[in-house]
């Protein structure tokens, strides 16, 4: 089954080129790579790969993220998809062992990710020595070889998955609906459910994050985040992003019950700036 990578990036040269980096060293190579430059300046350029790649420009205004997985996913050519956060470093296995799953498998299909430290893969790098450095997710377990099904459709991440290109264009792909940062993924694995996808963790080869300043809660994407929610509510009746509004509230930023978010204030720049972790894990 020819798979194609998908990534979605927007200033991020340095993580990109680990990525890119990570899929030429892969035991079976991609059919191809389909990045989507979400207005980076400098724009995306990528040196010639042993694969094709073709670099997409979407030219819109914040985090367009919805759209432009699903521009890569229209732009795509692979019969299998393997959607990557422009911060993961694929695994030598990871490219083949999708392709296989999803030739035997229609499902939507998560892989593990190991998190690394500050200093690693920061130059050159090896995939034994950073699966020594690395650790595991504390929440979302993976077999240590084949496949899990989950039930909780909410444990699907679009950091790494795999789906087949025709099963993601009969889902619409994500709604974009949701603009900027947070819920779009959730409510993509709840649809998936609804119609019937299975969710499989695969144990094995996954990908490698590489590290970066987080914010805990995301108090730069505040207005997004609350927006997002309540459009997922209203969908679902139930909320996402739970860890986060509820920081969120015990800030003094919004009032939540049941069935309403009130936004009270906007969080200051300070406030901002002292939410920035160096941490591994985001809490939501």
């Amino acid at each position: 089954m020819s798979l194609s990578v998908l990534t979605i990036v927007k200033d991020r040269p340095g993580h990109l080129a680990q990525l890119v980096e990570g899929l030429r060293r892969s035991d079976v190579a991609p059919d191809e790579l389909v990045v989507v430059d979400m207005g980076s300046e400098p724009p995306v350029v990528i040196a010639q790969m042993p694969f094709p790649v073709r670099v997409v420009r979407l030219e819109r205004d914040g985090l367009p993220l919805a759209a432009a997985r699903n521009i890569a996913a229209q732009t795509a050519s692979g019969e299998a998809l393997l959607f990557l956060d422009v911060d993961c470093i694929p695994m030598r296995g990871l490219v083949d062992a999708v392709a296989r799953v999803l030739d035997g498998n229609d499902a939507l299909i998560c892989a593990q990710v190991r998190y690394l430290g500050r200093d690693d893969a920061r130059s050159d790098w090896h995939e034994a020595d950073l699966l020594g450095r690395s650790s595991g997710h504390p929440v979302r377990r993976f077999p240590a070889n084949g496949l899990r099904q989950v039930d909780d459709a909410g444990l699907f991440w679009s950091l790494v998955f795999g789906i087949r290109r025709q099963r993601f264009l009969d889902l619409r792909g994500f709604d974009e609906a949701f603009t900027g940062y947070g819920a779009e993924d959730t409510d993509f694995g709840f649809r998936a459910r609804e119609a019937g996808l299975p969710l499989l963790f695969m144990g094995g080869p996954g990908a490698f994050h590489q590290h970066h300043d987080t914010f805990d809660p995301p108090l730069q994407h505040f207005e997004d985040v609350v927006r997002n929610a309540r459009i997922f509510f209203e969908r679902w009746q139930r909320w996402p992003m739970e860890g986060w509004l509820h920081a969120f509230e015990r800030a003094g930023l919004i009032a939540w019950d049941q069935g309403e978010i009130t936004v009270l204030r906007q969080p200051s720049p300070r406030e901002i700036q002292r939410a920035r972790v160096d941490s591994l894990l985001s809490a939501a």
